[in-house]
């Protein structure tokens, strides 16, 4: 178990962000992307009058978590659930109104580190996928049963992978053989499949297919395009979400969200801008926030991060 797996990504930064609105008494914080509780660990001991709920697909995350958070007894709630699902349990919990929201829609370390769920292409394992292992379908299956249209499809929305029908052309071939089972014989194919000068660029050539098959297995962007509405929904006047991404498509849905919500509606023209049409949002990163070359430096994964904040300033126009 590396110590790298236990090192939340811009943690100070996010707990700043949050800092005004969760050091009122009874402030509610919830945590949408829960894995192995570094983030929640650290909202709990800041903030010692909140209460935390911890969401995560992940049965095996939930369960390593729940010993890291057992010292804070009542103050966290975990519950089994995908981030979009957040009004379903704030419902369920009776909770109407939360303070703080804060996603980290990273792989959890956890899922990289554990050779046997197939997400990382550096080691060789079955092609799984799935952050939570007892439902829909691995990316073994969508490889060998999806039409090469859908594929391409996949890998150019979701990997932004230039050379998606060479490699897709040569999984069609490949799979007519011998369906897919292990991830070592995809990462083989798709150096094979690439001409010379697109292998010389960014890393390992098949880390684009990789991200593209996980964001299709989890649905990652059609959760994503509920969750971020419905978590800035939930949040109190005052309430304050800070959403760290780590690729281009996440950030981009997240910047959407927000960008919307800190517009005026109203139509050109009014001398006065009526309540109804003010924004809902104030932002509270310019853009999106880097990580410090320090934390890089200490920490690889936090490379990619993007932190954006926004707080809530009045109620939706009803």
């Amino acid at each position: 178990m590396s110590q790298s797996r236990h090192v939340p990504v811009m943690l100070q930064r996010c707990l700043d962000l949050l800092a005004p609105a969760l050091e009122r008494p009874g402030a509610v914080v919830v945590d949408c992307t829960l894995g192995l509780g570094g983030h929640s660990e650290a909202l709990l001991s800041r903030f010692p009058e909140a209460r935390l709920i911890g969401l995560d697909r992940d049965k095996e995350a939930l369960r390593l978590s729940g010993e890291r958070l057992a010292p804070f007894g009542e103050r966290a709630t975990l519950v089994h659930a995908v981030y979009d699902e957040l009004p379903d349990v704030l419902r369920r919990l009776r909770i109407a109104r939360v303070q703080g929201v804060l996603f980290d829609l990273g792989v959890s370390s956890m899922q990289l580190d554990e050779a046997g769920r197939g997400f990382a292409y550096a080691q060789d394992a079955p092609l799984d996928m799935r952050m939570d292992q007892t439902t829909g379908m691995s990316a073994a299956e969508v490889l060998n049963t999806y039409p090469p249209g859908e594929l391409v499809r996949i890998l150019r929305a979701y990997g932004e992978e230039k050379q998606a029908k060479r490699i897709v052309a040569a999984i069609v071939r490949a799979r007519e053989k011998e369906p897919f089972s292990n991830s070592a014989r995809l990462v083989e194919l798709i150096r094979d499949a690439l001409p010379q000068a697109a292998k010389r660029t960014g890393g390992n050539p098949a880390k684009r297919t990789f991200q593209a098959l996980r964001i299709e297995v989890n649905g990652e962007l059609s959760v994503l395009e509920r969750a971020i509405p419905a978590a800035v929904k939930a949040l109190d006047v005052g309430g304050r979400i800070a959403v760290l991404s780590y690729h281009s498509l996440e950030d981009r849905l997240v910047k959407q969200v927000f960008a919307a919500g800190a517009a005026s509606t109203a139509p050109p023209g009014l001398p006065v801008v009526p309540e109804r049409y003010q924004p809902r949002l104030k932002l509270l990163t310019r853009g999106a926030e880097l990580p410090t070359e320090e934390e890089v430096a200490e920490n690889r994964r936090a490379a990619p991060a993007r932190l954006r904040g926004a707080e809530r300033i009045r109620e939706d126009a009803e």
